[in-house]
């Protein structure tokens, strides 16, 4: 590693352990509430407090990382994370899973936005897009390698959850190794509504990274089915997906380091669009959806990697801070209204609903990010 990235090697460490820890909780929750009997809106109603919790008070984590320190805020969380896991392994009543699942969103937020406002403070803007590559492609492979984990603890019982809390405290450890801390001092007038009003499109197009990421990873092998694809060729395809997001990050990082970042986030926004709207034309036993899903992965999450890189360009001193918590709460509410959106389009348009609702939404981001090109730089 070159000398000038040599102080994002403890938080990008951090980050792909991050991303283990995020893969290997994400399926807990849901799947063992639907072991003990509970009905689906149930559990997706615990699911999204997840992300009220997470949205709620991400906009006040670069104040509090300002008062007490990035690292050691980091530290506290992911402590306060692990307590959490451990008392998921031993909690039964259902009341308690919803408040749990709002704390575990609050404190689940603090190591995701620390870590973009980091990177965006260290790096040079020259290599801005790389570094922002870089990071997402180190989440896709925690969050790959995540359920791996599963395969050897399995997925029922304490003995997941308890596995997560020592993840969580693993995590930490790279964090010790750090010597310089970026000061995180953001300005104290405005929040997410006047960073809204300054860069609405960066905004709508994390909304539509969100939203596409999760509606692919809750409805996709659903889809699969639908189209006459066992199950287990289904799961194949998040893989897939998972695969084209890590092998695609750099190459389009290295693209927005040489070109006008807001034509590469337009280009992205539309290629996710005409690659999710071809979906119902292609025949699921063709090998071509394989190459759909390894680009749509690639290009759709590069997105919000190089949006993150816009923010960075666009933002300095503590602007940077709010503009990266505005951009994490917005990708996370993509996240929540994704599958209801997706799932009623299923419902009622049919297979084919998948692919065009999909392709609506980063049309509409695509759209937005070409206007924003009239503005100045």
């Amino acid at each position: 590693m070159a000398a000038g990235w040599r102080p994002l090697l403890p938080i990008y460490l951090t980050c792909l352990g991050y991303g283990v820890l995020a893969g290997t909780a994400m399926p807990l929750v849901p799947l063992a509430l639907e072991h003990r009997g509970v009905d689906t809106i149930t559990i997706g109603l615990i699911e999204a407090v997840w992300g009220i919790g997470m949205i709620a008070t991400a906009h006040r984590i670069p104040a509090v990382a300002a008062r007490v320190g990035p690292v050691r805020l980091v530290l506290i969380a992911l402590f306060c994370g692990a307590t959490l896991d451990v008392t998921f392994a031993f909690t039964e009543g259902l009341a308690l899973w919803f408040v749990l699942s709002f704390l575990s969103g609050m404190v689940s937020g603090v190591p995701w936005v620390i870590s973009e406002i980091w990177i965006n403070i260290v790096v040079d803007d020259r290599q801005r897009g790389r570094a922002t590559a870089l990071y997402s492609a180190l989440m896709a492979i925690g969050l790959a390698m995540g359920p791996l984990a599963l395969q050897v603890v399995g997925v029922y019982g304490p003995r997941p959850f308890l596995t997560c809390a020592a993840f969580a405290l693993l995590v930490a450890l790279p964090m010790l190794l750090v010597r310089q801390v970026p000061a995180i001092a953001p300005h104290a007038e405005g929040g997410l509504s006047k960073i809204l009003l300054m860069v609405p499109t960066l905004l709508i197009c994390a909304l539509a990274c969100g939203l596409g990421e999760q509606a692919a990873f809750s409805f996709l092998p659903i889809y699969a089915l639908k189209a006459g694809v066992p199950a287990e060729t289904g799961v194949l395809w998040l893989s897939v997906f998972v695969i084209g997001n890590i092998a695609l990050q750099w190459p389009i990082g290295w693209v927005a380091d040489h070109v006008d970042r807001r034509i590469v986030l337009a280009a992205c926004a539309l290629i996710s669009a005409a690659l999710t709207a071809t979906l119902p034309a292609i025949d699921a036993h063709s090998p071509a959806i394989l190459v759909v899903l390894v680009l749509w992965g690639g290009i759709s999450f590069a997105i919000y990697a190089v949006g993150l890189a816009l923010l960075g360009q666009r933002f300095k001193g503590g602007d940077i801070a709010r503009a990266n918590a505005a951009l994490t709460s917005v990708y996370t509410l993509g996240g929540m209204v994704g599958p209801p959106v997706v799932g009623s389009a299923l419902e009622v348009v049919g297979r084919p609903g998948f692919g065009l609702s999909l392709a609506v939404v980063y049309a509409v981001a695509g759209v937005g990010a070409l206007l924003a090109l009239r503005r100045p730089g």
